[in-house]
């Protein structure tokens, strides 16, 4: 099955570790943004399956996009890959939606299982 990804991290470096950790062959087509507008914008004008979505970005944070997202009774798929580890950060993703978080820095094998263990590769 094909896949629309929607990258949303204002690190193009993170940006690029994170298309490097996906996994070989896996048929997606990926759209990327630099912060939390871009990415409700493009969730608006695209059919996007699977939100890679850190937290802290300009415009919007990762919090804000979630509350829009949930709010909008999104059909997309939501993985937060975030610096913020904190217990009550991870908690809050989950309660707006988000259904893993990914610790940065992230491995391939983390990110693997964590597909793997949504049902999505």
């Amino acid at each position: 099955m094909s896949y629309t990804v929607l990258i949303a991290d204002d690190s193009k470096f993170s940006r690029r570790m994170l298309k490097k950790s996906f996994p070989e062959g896996w048929d997606i087509n990926i759209i990327e943004v630099s912060n939390g507008k871009e990415a409700l914008e493009k969730g608006e004008t695209e059919d996007v399956d699977i939100l890679f979505l850190d937290l802290t970005m300009p415009e919007l944070d990762g919090f804000c996009v979630l509350q829009s997202l949930k709010e909008s009774d999104s059909n997309c798929k939501i993985i937060v890959i975030s610096a913020d580890v904190q217990l009550k950060a991870i908690e809050t993703c989950k309660e707006l939606g988000a259904l893993a978080f990914v610790p940065k820095p992230h491995g391939k094998e983390k990110l693997q299982e964590t597909l793997e263990n949504l049902g999505l590769l």
